[in-house]
């Protein structure tokens, strides 16, 4: 029989935060997949370490993620590491991805998981907790309230583009366009907090758009609410 393929959020950054159930998935099985090309160096794989330590002896196979705009070489390396992780499917051996956050939010995982599925192989899902839940807990700050809807938006720097609905927002993947993110926000009567590397040793916390700077980190996160001339 062939193996299941497991798609496991680790949660922000704070071992503490990661879930009872990511982490009985990496004691029971022995293959973990981690984004990346060295797996140790990965930031789930260093999360997953702290409470599991004896990942380390487990088969830890690298799934290369490129991070850039050349559709065709990202599909290649999504080909690539899927059948990788089809290979221990295979001999039916279960395969535990580890992903920072929540597994179904702007998770690198879902590329594989289309083509695992596409395939004829069987995923499931582990939910963590996602980064911006982790950021408005860090903050005090109730993310919605009422009937508020809310907005998650990525990477958010058109400077053509509003935040113009009612309610508030979520801004992610936003810290390569800082600077251009910054000057929507200032067009907004909102209230703007952010969170660099949430729950993480280097996190930094910022209260108003001014503290904001834009060289911010990858891992830096928006929350734009409802202000008082709103």
């Amino acid at each position: 029989m062939r193996g299941i393929a497991y798609g496991v959020g680790v949660g922000p950054g704070d071992p503490e935060l990661m879930t009872l159930k990511a982490i009985r998935m990496i004691q029971e099985n022995d293959i973990i997949a981690v984004p990346g090309k060295n797996p140790k160096e990965s930031v789930a794989y260093k999360i997953a370490e702290a409470v599991v330590p004896e990942i380390s002896e487990k088969t830890l196979v690298p799934i290369y993620m490129p991070m850039v705009k050349d559709r065709e070489l990202i599909r290649k390396e999504h080909d690539k590491g899927a059948k990788l992780i089809e290979s221990y499917l295979d001999q039916g051996k279960n395969v535990v991805y580890l992903t920072l956050g929540d597994v179904s939010i702007y998770c690198t995982f879902s590329y594989l998981q289309h083509i695992l599925e596409d395939d004829g192989y069987e995923v499931q899902l582990v939910s963590g907790i996602p980064s911006f839940c982790a950021a408005a807990a860090r903050l005090n700050e109730p993310l919605v309230e009422w009937d508020e809807p809310l907005h998650i938006i990525p990477a958010v720097h058109k400077e053509d583009e509003f935040l113009d609905y009612e309610g508030n927002y979520v801004l992610m993947k936003s810290a390569s366009h800082m600077k251009e993110v910054k000057e929507l926000l200032a067009k907004t009567n909102k209230k703007v907090l952010a969170v660099e590397n949430c729950s993480m040793e280097t996190e930094k916390v910022y209260r108003n758009l001014s503290e904001i700077p834009v060289d911010a980190g990858y891992f830096s996160l928006i929350i734009a609410k409802k202000g008082p001339n709103s």
